[in-house]
């Protein structure tokens, strides 16, 4: 159950982080007082009621308002978080090198079986020396 938590947890963090970091644009059209269109990535669609109105040629008649609305919504992502600030010195980056390398030394296997009389062929018996002195380990 403790590791379902941490797990939904962490997504739900990443997540978190992902919408923070991302910048994105909401485009709506009203036609009147009801939303005709939504989207997220290309430009919301007109109705066509644009179409339909004609534009007068006298410049002495006031326009009407068009009754249709376009709306953008822009949310920037956070500035602090897409550029990280890393300044270190020549020696702060020779530790890190020295640190991480050492570290990464530990977890290496070491093959603890090595047979260094492997390739060692010993003598031929020219007698034994056992027999020879009656001397058995018992």
């Amino acid at each position: 159950m403790k590791v379902f938590f941490h797990k939904m947890l962490s997504i739900a963090i990443s997540t978190l982080l992902l919408f923070t970091t991302m910048s994105f644009n909401i485009d709506m059209h009203y036609c009147g007082a009801s939303l005709v269109d939504f989207s997220l990535i290309n430009k919301a669609e007109n109705c066509g009621m644009e179409k339909q109105q004609t534009k007068s040629s006298c410049s002495s008649e006031f326009s009407k308002k068009s009754c249709c609305l376009d709306k953008q919504m822009v949310f920037e992502a956070q500035e602090e978080i897409l550029q990280p600030s890393l300044n270190l010195t020549t020696e702060q980056l020779t530790f890190v090198a020295a640190f991480v390398y050492a570290y990464t030394s530990l977890f290496e296997e070491v093959d603890q079986k090595t047979t260094v009389y492997k390739d060692y062929v010993p003598p031929f018996l020219i007698r034994d020396v056992q027999k020879l002195h009656e001397t058995y380990l018992i």
